[in-house]
């Protein structure tokens, strides 16, 4: 990371194409799976639609896990070198919360399918994991909120973050 001596912030030698187009690809995923939600879980009787689900479901989390090594074994934070500890570790937390959640999210999804795909579709135990799937989902809103939150206030702030890896309305 360089360091500019001027502002003494970090000038973010920016994330790699590919970290960029796995972040934005990803938000475009995630997109299509809100979209794609079933509104209630007897549409999953079509086991097209359950098939297609379940596929879709674990491309997500493939592309998770791939995304989630990607990121930790060769990109570097782009937060500048002068960041307070605390902000380093409410970014870490946020970051690796929001894995979780997605992962959470997909695992919990694959779960009701192959639950309802054994027939399993009433009763506290599918009940219990449609409880977890959708607290997953509600608890992911919340991470992107303070992560959108946290990128907008990087670019009004001007140190580089938000030009690390977003395309546009760049900072000078």
């Amino acid at each position: 990371m360089k360091i500019n001596e001027n502002t003494k912030y970090s000038t973010n030698s920016d994330y790699s194409f590919l970290a960029k187009l796995l972040h934005w690809s990803f938000i475009f995923l995630f997109a299509y799976g809100i979209y794609k939600q079933i509104d209630n879980i007897n549409e999953l009787e079509d086991i097209y639609l359950l098939k297609s689900e379940m596929l879709f479901a674990l491309v997500f989390l493939l592309f998770l896990i791939f995304r989630f090594f990607y990121m930790t074994k060769t990109q570097k934070t782009s937060l500048p070198a002068d960041a307070p500890k605390s902000q380093r570790l409410a970014s870490k937390i946020v970051h690796v919360s929001m894995y979780i959640c997605l992962a959470g999210i997909a695992g919990s999804g694959m779960m009701i399918g192959y639950f309802f795909w054994l027939g399993l579709n009433s009763g506290p135990l599918i009940e219990l994991v449609i409880w977890i799937h959708e607290s997953f989902v509600s608890l992911i809103y919340w991470l992107i909120s303070i992560h959108i939150i946290a990128a907008v206030l990087h670019r009004l702030k001007g140190d580089g973050v938000w030009n690390s890896m977003v395309p546009f309305w760049k900072e000078k």
